[in-house]
């Protein structure tokens, strides 16, 4: 199933491709993927700066709070870091209609197609009107380059979670936390938020098993258009 989805996202690859097999392949994969990362998110970071300032003084002057966002996820080993968005909802609200919903995804699949896909609640009331933009450009993931180059995450991987989503995943998943998490990944550029949270969960699990600088390239590529044209995007 996930590679035919994989297929659909025409990333160019239809079977295993991963180069971590051939010997001392290991550690030169993960320093030019390191360095990629470094080099990738210093440039963006550089180039957007007007932007990122520009939506973090509006964040502040639109709604009351912060302009980021810090929210505890798992890393490489499901160890703890904090992670940095630009902040789309309202603060001090409550996440139990969320927590509900997540746990509902994994236990009825097909909700995915009537609700705001995975993970995200269908108008969610706690959203800023700002806030549903930025989510649907994905601009709101821009402060996670501050992750990727502080080595908390990588510019592409399985998406960093929440520990009390990552309780809710069996063990078949564990292999997700074997990589560093990324901002896009094979399920973002597979379909997005048509997924159902199963599909998405398998996707991350594909892509640690396929994983190779050739599969994270194609994925890269993929996701600029997949952000322009809001592909999966509800």
């Amino acid at each position: 199933m996930t590679i035919e989805v994989a297929k659909d996202a025409r990333l160019g690859t239809t079977g295993p491709v991963t180069d971590e097999a051939r010997p001392g392949s290991v550690p030169r994969r993960r320093a030019l993927s390191r360095a990629l990362d470094v080099v990738v998110a210093t440039a963006v970071l550089v180039v957007l700066s007007p932007l990122l300032a520009a939506v973090a003084l509006i964040v502040r002057c639109t709604s009351r709070g912060p302009a980021l966002f810090r929210q505890e996820r798992l890393g490489l080993s499901r160890r703890p870091f904090v992670m940095y968005k630009f902040r789309t909802m309202r603060t001090g609200c409550d996440d139990r209609a969320h927590r509900e919903y997540v746990a509902a995804l994994l236990s009825e699949p097909a909700l995915a197609g009537h609700a705001g896909g995975v993970y995200k609640l269908a108008d969610d009331p706690r959203v800023t009107r700002l806030g549903r933009w930025l989510r649907e450009t994905s601009i709101d993931e821009l402060p996670q380059l501050i992750n990727v180059l502080k080595g908390e995450m990588a510019l592409v991987g399985p998406r960093p979670v929440l520990p009390w989503e990552a309780e809710l995943f069996g063990p078949e998943h564990d292999a997700r936390f074997d990589v560093p998490p990324g901002i896009t990944g094979l399920w973002q550029c597979s379909g997005r938020n048509t997924l159902t949270m199963s599909q998405a969960l398998d996707l991350d699990v594909e892509y640690v098993r396929r994983r190779s600088l050739h599969l994270d390239l194609a994925i890269l590529l993929r996701t600029v258009p997949c952000v322009l044209g809001r592909v999966g995007v509800r």
